[in-house]
């Protein structure tokens, strides 16, 4: 029997550095190219926060415009397309993405943006890169030990954070556990909040945002109550009409099963970090076998060699036990799909999805505005 259910919880607002966002669900920032302005802000008209990804968008912008931008061009023009018809937006940037980092700050704080997130490692120089003024700087942490460590070291640059992700081992993408810690109970996303909360308490009382594997308005709602002031998705704004990933990507995430999605290691990123991905992935398939020749050439990965300069990564010598990234991740964004292998990267739960939403359809339902059908 199939029946109405009705979602009636309201969820509260979510306040960061004095702005107050009407619908406290951040979109997460999923790159290469998934979170570019036209979800950035379609979430931001809905009354979220709409997020750039940082990642290769001197590449994407370029190729869209014709012109060639570097990365603080990229980030100030996707972040100021993002705000052109109101509301929020802020852009996500890798600590794993060296050689552009201070460059794609400079770009969305001149822009104005509303946030900066920042995880893939610990930002712990993010304040020290340029006055933030009205731009809140929050970081991404996956434990309360990791906000510590940020927040003593940003109290020596005369800062606290704004707010934080706390990020769970069911997200998508790069996660900060080591395989061996992804699944034990107490990496779970809920037993992972407390310490968390009561650290943000700690060091100034700032919002806490939850992520990795929240799918619902029931999810959300829960998460409120339990004390979170808001809640960062991806893969459910991944399968929107807005979201730039290709129609292969999308049509991989409504056919993926429960088994289908694993965290890749060996092979894995050339970052180090379990990677969430789609098992039929053409990059991953083809890593697996070993088979794939280097073909690492775009180098925002690179870390810095002896002599300083950024020339290292592990994808670029070998795939033996690494696939590359920017190559697969571009590919999946309709960057180069005619020369390279795309990766499909989604959260846990991207087996629920079975249809491809509008932005705007997606947040009613997050927020409780629409009618549901569930079966009994």
């Amino acid at each position: 029997m199939i029946i109405n259910d009705i979602m009636s919880e309201t969820l509260p607002s979510l306040t960061i550095k004095g702005k107050t966002i009407p619908v406290p669900v951040i979109q997460g920032g999923m790159g290469v190219g998934i979170s570019l302005h036209p979800l950035a802000g379609a979430v931001a008209r809905e009354g979220g926060i709409g997020i750039i990804s940082s990642a290769c968008l001197d590449r994407l912008v370029s190729k869209r415009t014709g012109k060639k931008h570097n990365s603080y061009e990229a980030a100030y023009e996707e972040i100021s397309l993002a705000k052109q018809n109101g509301g929020f937006a802020g852009i996500n940037i890798m600590c794993a993405l060296a050689r552009d980092y201070n460059d794609s700050v400079k770009g969305a704080l001149d822009a104005g943006a509303d946030v900066i997130i920042s995880g893939a490692g610990l930002p712990l120089s993010l304040p020290a890169v340029q006055d933030p003024k009205d731009t809140a700087l929050i970081p991404i942490v996956s434990s309360a030990r990791a906000l510590e460590i940020i927040c003593k070291k940003w109290e020596k640059l005369g800062y606290r954070p704004d707010a934080v992700v706390l990020e769970g081992p069911l997200a998508g993408g790069h996660l900060g556990f080591k395989m061996d810690q992804i699944d034990i109970d107490a990496n779970r996303l809920e037993n992972l909040f407390p310490p968390v909360k009561d650290m943000a308490e700690k060091y100034g009382d700032f919002p806490v945002i939850v992520a990795g594997g929240i799918y619902s308005h029931e999810d959300i709602a829960a998460f409120m109550k339990a004390g979170a002031d808001g809640v960062q998705m991806g893969t459910r704004f991944l399968a929107t009409e807005e979201s730039s990933a290709s129609s292969d990507y999308k049509h991989a995430v409504l056919t993926a099963s429960d088994d289908d999605i694993i965290v890749a290691y060996d092979p894995g990123s050339p970052c180090g970090l379990p990677f969430r991905i789609i098992r039929q992935s053409p990059m991953y398939v083809s890593a697996l076998s070993k088979k794939r020749k280097p073909k690492c050439d775009k180098g925002y990965v690179l870390l810095k060699d002896r002599e300083g300069k950024f020339s290292l990564c592990p994808a670029k010598e070998s795939n033996e036990h690494h696939f590359c990234i920017c190559n697969g991740l571009l590919s999946s964004a309709n960057f180069n799909p005619e020369s390279e292998e795309p990766l499909y990267t989604v959260g846990t739960n991207a087996n629920r999805v079975d249809k491809i939403l509008s932005v705007k359809n997606l947040m009613d339902e997050l927020t409780g505005k629409v009618c549901v059908q569930t079966s009994v």
